[in-house]
């Protein structure tokens, strides 16, 4: 039985375009204790392929974390397929502000050892004692309260084009490396502050609250379902929105716009801009900010040397990239010394 693609992105996009139908972008997760996960998987993608689902789901023992799209047309055939799963039954969807129905162009579900890599020891706190969850107008009243600590789960290239008004952005690559650092500026204040805690979903809060309610934090609290849920519970309920700027997701998309505030800027030539982009080089591939201007100059790469590869014919830059890993630069979001206006 075929339990893996065999059609590319190109030619998945191009089917796309010519099916014509809406697609839904959504994302999930369930923390929960899976037995094989390897059978668990299979299930999914045979399910999932037939509803022609495509997406980038990670499968643990310790849950599922998923970001997909579905064709509108299949989405209660979605539903009632995971409600037919005893821990993803009524599961809280989020369905994506900016729809796109080329935001993924395979189904891969993949077993990790993690859905979330935090590089924690889980066997070492509860990670069901969680801290506790509140809805956008609530949140809004948390971070207006002098004792509040706001804090920004995500990473550097996240929060750079956009965030809560606020909140304490740490400048890290990685959700582990966030972790230590926070708890070390607010060691002091463990008991007389509220640590609040958002993301772009809501799973990397929810197993960083635990840890932190582990380390002693008394007043512990994530923003349910992200900022994902926060846009559209504040436009469903007339709220006073307090995030500024664009939320990145990962998918094809890179970023959901919240508000019309710009600001980043262009890593290349410093004008205010926040669109991400991968460099064109397929053997450089770093995420960075740039603008029209500098896409056009640039050929879409990030360097000159770059530019000059991806000059060459596609053979040749084959043979450039055999037997070489990128791996590092790629997932080094924004981390290079040729863009000059990095922050």
């Amino acid at each position: 039985m075929q339990l893996y693609n065999t059609l590319s992105a190109k030619e998945r996009a191009a089917l796309i375009e010519e099916a014509g139908k809406e697609r839904l972008t959504i994302s999930f997760y369930q923390y929960a204790h899976i037995g094989n996960t390897s059978i668990f998987r299979d299930h999914l993608f045979i399910n999932w392929d037939t509803l022609e689902v495509l997406g980038r789901i990670y499968v643990a023992k310790e849950g599922i974390n998923a970001q997909l799209s579905v064709p509108a047309e299949n989405f209660k055939a979605f539903k009632k397929h995971l409600d037919s799963i005893s821990f993803l039954k009524n599961v809280r969807l989020n369905i994506a502000i900016e729809q796109d129905n080329m935001s993924f162009l395979k189904l891969k579900v993949k077993v990790r050892h993690k859905i979330v890599a935090d590089g924690l020891n889980d066997n070492a706190f509860d990670v069901t004692n969680k801290g506790i969850h509140v809805t956008a107008e609530k949140f809004n009243e948390l971070i207006e309260d002098p004792t509040t600590v706001l804090v920004d789960m995500r990473n550097h290239y996240e929060s750079e084009i956009g965030h809560f008004k606020n909140a304490i952005t740490p400048d890290v690559d990685t959700f582990r490396d966030s972790l230590d650092i926070i708890e070390n500026d607010l060691k002091d204040h463990k008991d007389d502050k509220k640590l609040v805690m958002y993301c772009t979903g809501g799973i990397r809060c929810e197993k960083a609250s635990a840890y932190y309610k582990h380390k002693g934090f008394k007043n512990v609290y994530q923003l349910e379902g992200g900022i994902i849920e926060y846009t559209r519970q504040v436009n469903t309920q007339n709220l006073e929105n307090k995030f500024i700027g664009k939320n990145f997701v990962f998918d094809h998309r890179r970023g959901e716009r919240i508000t019309d505030d710009v600001i980043s800027n262009c890593h290349q030539c410093g004008e205010a801009c926040d669109e991400h982009v991968n460099c064109a080089n397929e053997a450089c591939h770093l995420l960075f900010i740039q603008c029209n201007s500098c896409a056009e100059a640039m050929d879409n790469c990030c360097s000159t040397a770059c530019k000059e590869i991806h000059a060459l014919p596609f053979e040749e830059q084959k043979k450039l990239r055999r037997g070489k890993t990128v791996s590092n630069k790629i997932f080094k979001k924004g981390r290079s010394e040729v863009l000059k206006f990095k922050k």
